[in-house]
């Protein structure tokens, strides 16, 4: 560790840099996740966008909120009305991702309320430090100067190709400028001039913009015009919502995760109470009570055994709880209550052993300030917003968080997530910012993470890259770099197994910082989806 200004994990090297020039000019931790969030949808055009959603968990360490955290909850919102489906414009697509094929509906039909631009706008008016024109200024230049595909992105722009050519506006924002008929490979320059203006008059006119103003008028007219539901009142009556975290005690730290409606952290909350209550009963490891846990345990049998039956149990929570269809506010106390806890543990323990486009930004500053932010637009639903290069977002197509289908979510709410930004307070006063990508994997992905730092002790760039499973259902899915032998006695019991032959965005992206209490910081950024990490 050194001791720095402050520190940016980020899925791209030039959104994390952007993020650490804020830091450099005066900025503080929230500032500069903002200014890495808007440079994200330059540098990482396909999973972040301003025609998305997301969540912030971010805590000051001064101003007049020092020390308390606080969830900025502007991800999408369902319409006020659903037109007929037979007039709804929703068409569907296959993502491939190589070794495993994800379907995706988009069209006009499956925009919901975009939350981003509230979300920016709000958070930066609580706990921003710098002007917020000061904050998009390197995104703003970035658009304009263009940035270089680098493999990760080309390789998401490829995943999605045939959401990305089923519009004309949509071949025209990704079109190769060197390679007629052809989209952007690496190397190639992406330049967004029009995003630039759009966030260069947002900085200027304000949200109204973007929800009351022109570009709601734009967005209104489309819609309904094409076959969509969203109309100006959606975009007229959409509010950020101000949450207070979940927090619970794992491993001697405090952890803070996003709350409900939103489902990723409090699965992430599930799958640590359930391993510490399984502790209690089969000891550190998965094994003998009062063996010690380590670096040195990880991937070995006792420790697979454990991790296989706590993935299993969080997979199996949202259906059999029936999370979707609870009111949010019943959500933590049925799933993170002692009893829910306690029988999850003993049906663990009865089971045999052998049994979404997204992006993050963390950052911590010098000041001891926090800030983890995560953004999604889905995999976009093929519109472009007129003039502004902003691609809306699929969220009402994605079965990720309309498990009734494209046609049956509930009016006017809030939709639920699998994103789960996280702040960890450790016990000697330092504190942590991580979240990741990966739709449905976000929950293993960040409780493999949590784990491998906080429970076996692995170093954070280690707790990040060693590999991963996913459960999913009866399909085990499984990076390489597990000892065979080990492995094979957990996968047999499943239905279906996948075995990556090399490590995957699929697994997730998780990018993660931490100050210590001398005020030295560290940070790790994902190599599965091209994560960078810059300092101030």
């Amino acid at each position: 560790m050194v001791a720095l200004k402050g520190m940016v994990a980020a899925g791209h090297p030039e959104t994390a840099g952007a993020g650490a020039a804020v830091l450099a000019d005066g900025g503080n931790a929230i500032d500069a996740a903002l200014a890495a969030l808007a440079a994200a949808c330059v540098a990482e055009p396909v999973l972040a966008s301003l025609g998305g959603g997301g969540f912030l968990v971010a805590r000051p360490a001064t101003g007049p909120a020092a020390g308390k955290t606080m969830v900025y909850d502007f991800f999408v919102q369902t319409p006020r009305s659903r037109r007929d489906p037979d007039d709804a414009d929703v068409r569907s697509v296959v993502a491939d991702f190589g070794p495993a094929q994800q379907g995706f509906n988009i069209g006009m039909g499956t925009i919901a309320t975009p939350g981003v631009v509230h979300g920016l706008f709000d958070a930066h008016g609580d706990l921003g430090h710098m002007p917020l024109r000061q904050v998009l200024g390197p995104a703003i230049a970035l658009a304009r100067r263009g940035v270089r595909m680098d493999a990760t992105q080309s390789e998401v722009l490829r995943i999605v190709s045939a959401i990305v050519t089923a519009t004309a506006a949509t071949r025209a924002l990704y079109a190769s400028p060197s390679r007629p008929d052809a989209l952007l490979g690496q190397d190639d320059v992406f330049c967004a001039p029009e995003f630039a203006d759009a966030l260069e008059i947002l900085a200027i006119e304000g949200p109204g913009l973007f929800y009351r103003g022109e570009m709601a008028a734009l967005l209104a007219r489309d819609s309904t015009a094409g076959g969509g539901h969203l109309g100006r009142e959606d975009l007229r009556q959409y509010r950020t919502e101000r949450r207070a975290p979940i927090a619970l005690g794992a491993f001697g730290a405090r952890v803070q995760l996003n709350p409900p409606p939103a489902l990723g952290g409090l699965l992430v909350g599930f799958g640590l109470s359930l391993w510490e209550a399984m502790a209690q009963l089969d000891g550190p490891n998965g094994a003998t009570p009062g063996a010690a846990a380590d670096a040195a345990t990880w991937g070995r049998t006792a420790h697979l055994h454990r991790l296989v039956r706590v993935l299993t149990a969080m997979s199996r929570a949202r259906s059999e709880d029936g999370l979707d269809a609870q009111p949010a506010s019943a959500r933590t106390d049925a799933l993170l209550g002692s009893q829910r806890i306690a029988r999850a543990c003993r049906e663990a323990l009865a089971t045999p052993a052998s049994r979404r486009g997204t992006t993050h930004i963390s950052v911590v500053d010098a000041a001891g300030s926090a800030a983890a932010l995560s953004i999604s637009n889905g995999e976009g639903n093929a519109y472009v917003l007129p003039g502004t290069g902003i691609v809306m977002n699929n969220m009402l197509g994605e079965d990720d968080l309309c498990p009734g289908g494209a046609h049956a979510w509930p009016t006017n709410v809030r939709m639920a997530s699998m994103m789960a930004p996280c702040l960890v307070l450790d016990g000697d006063g330092g504190i942590a910012a991580l979240g990741s990508g990966g739709s449905m994997r976000i929950r293993s992905a960040m409780l493999q993470t949590l784990l491998n730092h906080f429970a076996l002790g692995c170093r954070l760039d280690d707790a990040v890259a060693l590999p991963r499973l996913h459960v999913e259902g009866e399909t085990l899915s499984i990076e390489p770099g597990f000892n065979g032998d080990e492995l094979d006695a957990i996968a047999a019991g499943f239905a279906r197994i996948d075995r990556w032959p090399t490590k995957s965005m699929f697994f997730g992206g998780v990018h993660a910082v931490r100050r210590n209490s001398a005020g030295s910081v560290e940070g790790t950024a994902d190599a599965r989806r091209g994560g960078a990490v810059r300092s101030a």
